[in-house]
């Protein structure tokens, strides 16, 4: 394989179906703040994520923290450090403190049977992270928060169109974050979305993304920019036509890895029948080197040697930051801190060429010696 195979690759629309949406933005001029392709992909997407409502940000990200903002928390936010830097900068940033519990050793997300020892008189919130697809335990999570009167937000940038017990991902917790960056199962460029539930918290989501502006002449908070653009919500639209089908494409490809890999000592596989209804935007596998007989970093370092970038996803945990100036004692999520040593996510987007899976296959198996 002469060109780099990366962990992943942006899906693009057809480049004509894409003309054709900007056809009407150069028509317009119109090229920013909640134009007509805005306003048309945040309608569609409210109806194919069956969400109550809907609000769109220029990325993931800003969804995150001005969702947090919005709900004017101070204090402790109970979350995960197995996540992106993201989930954790957004509590950060809004001047809250993250209190990091651990993650459930099978699907990794937050460990539900630990959270309530970490509660103290100064939580405020709990932000539990949807990892690889793998949805929390989220019945828990509720009788928890409504205990002891916490908000839930949920970091779900890798569950996009996820359903839990019949009812989309989005529709659960006091509001539920996207991502929809270009490396995303579904991507507008750059983007994100918040959704939420009551006409307030939509106003004031929308204030914040929009320099507090209520109306024209009325400013009625300190807001931030977080406009998502004509340009990437034209992606959005765009793309949101073909999800199913490539959604469809990426599981033939997550098949091809299990039939592969199944049956390999030491190698574990997360289980994609656990989720209703899955997106298979990531493929991680988790090495046991005493058992495989090599290391996770051993199998990557192979894997680049060979042109394949996996990506140790994720490591380091957002607590081991140095950022933090080693704040966060990391001994005390034992069970993130062995996965993130151990996890690797292999290349996996919807044209990757089977052939392709068989030969990185072939290379982790001979990674041994």
């Amino acid at each position: 394989m002469s060109d780099k195979i990366l962990v992943t690759r942006a899906v693009l629309p057809d480049i004509n179906e894409y003309m054709q949406e900007l056809r009407e933005v150069w028509d317009s001029h119109w090229l920013t703040n909640m134009g007509p392709k805005h306003e048309m992909f945040r309608s569609h997407l409210k109806s194919y994520l069956n969400v109550e409502d809907i609000e769109l940000f220029t990325n993931g990200h800003m969804a995150l923290e001005l969702t947090l903002q919005a709900f004017n928390l101070q204090g402790e936010v109970i979350t995960t450090p197995f996540t992106f830097a993201s989930t954790t900068h957004a509590i950060v940033r809004n001047g809250l403190e993250p209190v990091f519990c651990d993650i459930e050793p099978d699907n990794y997300t937050i460990d539900t049977s630990k959270i309530e020892e970490l509660i103290t008189d100064r939580t405020c919130a709990i932000l539990p992270v949807h990892v690889y697809g793998n949805i929390c335990k989220i019945e828990e999570i509720e009788r928890i928060a409504c205990k002891y009167g916490l908000k839930v937000i949920y970091d779900a940038a890798h569950a996009f169109g996820e359903y839990y017990n019949g009812k989309s991902i989005g529709s659960y917790g006091d509001a539920s974050c996207f991502s929809f960056h270009a490396t995303k199962v579904f991507n507008t460029i750059e983007g994100g979305a918040t959704c939420y539930k009551g006409k307030e918290l939509g106003s004031c989501l929308y204030e914040l993304k929009n320099f507090g502006i209520h109306d024209a002449e009325c400013v009625t908070a300190v807001g931030a920019n977080a406009k998502m653009n004509e340009f990437c919500a034209a992606m959005g639209i765009c793309n949101l036509r073909h999800i199913e089908d490539n959604i469809e494409k990426r599981k033939k490809v997550v098949n091809r890895y299990y039939e592969n890999l199944k049956d390999i000592a030491g190698i574990y596989l997360n289980d994609f029948s656990k989720i209703e209804r899955p997106n298979y935007a990531y493929f991680p596998i988790v090495i046991d080197e005493k058992i495989f007989g090599a290391s996770r970093n051993e199998v990557c370092d192979k894997l680049l040697s060979k042109g394949i970038e996996p990506r140790k996803y994720f490591y380091p945990l957002t607590n081991s930051f140095s950022a933090f100036h080693k704040k966060y004692d990391i001994q005390k999520t034992p069970n993130a801190l062995r996965v993130s040593k151990r996890v690797l996510t292999l290349p996996l987007y919807p044209d990757i060429q089977l052939d392709i899976v068989d030969r990185i296959c072939e290379l982790i198996t001979k990674s041994v010696g």
